[in-house]
């Protein structure tokens, strides 16, 4: 076979769900309804925490951040699972395939920076209490967000311009529901091992260290709670916790098996499985266990509904 290089390969095929048949549209519809649940829902946590003075305080405006991350970690990818799910054509351009993957590492690494951040407020909070309020400023508070972002948008730069030199042979259906880096690399038509060991280097350090940190910061929070002689003061210390404790299990225990891992082959089956896990269910059940978990913010979001739905109503004399 006559091998062309990825200037002539101008477009792949995600295959998505294959073998699904009759079940195509109920797959859309649950699909469809799982991101509209996740919209709605981050975008209410983000407008009330914004538009409440009384959760303008750093563990909230993280938790809002996160909120609008999540909003753009499933814009990358479910609209494009939804088309394709409807479309007989499941073609995506090998420019849009590399945005794609690089915006989804991006913003995934975004997440993990952030849920690390996330870790060290409630450290501070309950371990060091006293110095807290001059310790997380308004000021550190955004500086830690931004640099969020910024370490986030350049971690997987180095993995997209690797792939984007890779010669592509004719073959151009990718065995995944979105376009990723494992995936692509089986498509290659030359050895991909600095390819494979660059990834595992750069998913190692990103999800392996922000986990290790987030499980250390736990660790002193849970010896910090265990000192305290009171129940009712153990409980309310933990409580603050136990939502974020919660995301990330979810979130990390999907990626770890995912990206860390030093091969190419990987099992088609799990690896959808895992990422409908990170990509669809974690940025849906992320509102839904901040606002269970959490009386105030749930107390927040009464009052913001109820106030507009007053507002909403005409007034009668």
């Amino acid at each position: 076979m006559e091998q062309r290089n990825h200037s002539s390969l101008a477009e792949f095929v995600l295959l998505g769900f294959p073998n699904v048949g009759p079940l195509r549209l109920w797959l859309f519809v649950l699909l469809l309804m799982a991101y509209l649940l996740t919209v709605c829902g981050n975008m209410l946590i983000f407008l009330v925490i914004q538009l409440d003075a009384a959760l303008h305080m750093p563990m909230y405006h993280f938790i809002s951040v996160l909120s609008f991350l999540e909003l753009w970690y499933t814009a990358i990818t479910i609209p494009k699972m939804l088309a394709n799910l409807l479309s007989e054509k499941k073609t995506i351009s090998f420019a849009g395939c590399l945005l794609q993957t690089y915006f989804f590492h991006s913003l995934g690494a975004s997440e993990c920076y952030l849920l690390t951040a996330m870790a060290y407020d409630r450290y501070l909070a309950i371990c060091r209490p006293l110095h807290y309020p001059a310790i997380m400023t308004t000021t550190l508070c955004a500086k830690m967000v931004a640099g969020c972002w910024t370490c986030g948008f350049l971690c997987p730069i180095s993995e997209v311009i690797l792939v984007s030199q890779l010669p592509f042979c004719g073959y151009n259906e990718i065995q995944h529901i979105f376009c990723d880096f494992p995936p692509l690399l089986s498509l290659a038509c030359k050895d991909t091992s600095t390819n494979v060991l660059v990834d595992f280097a750069t998913n190692a350090f990103i999800i392996l260290v922000t986990f290790l940190f987030i499980m250390v910061s736990y660790g002193r929070i849970i010896g910090a709670v265990l000192k305290i002689k009171m129940a009712v003061g153990r409980k309310k210390a933990f409580s603050t916790c136990v939502s974020h404790l919660l995301v990330v299990l979810i979130f990390f225990g999907s990626i770890i098996f995912m990206y860390v891992r030093l091969k190419k082959s990987y099992s088609l089956t799990l690896d959808r499985t895992l990422a409908v896990g990170y990509s669809v269910l974690t940025p849906l059940v992320n509102p839904i266990i901040y606002s269970l978990r959490n009386r105030k913010l749930l107390k927040a979001i009464k009052r913001t509904i109820f106030r507009e739905g007053v507002k909403a109503s005409p007034a009668y004399h």
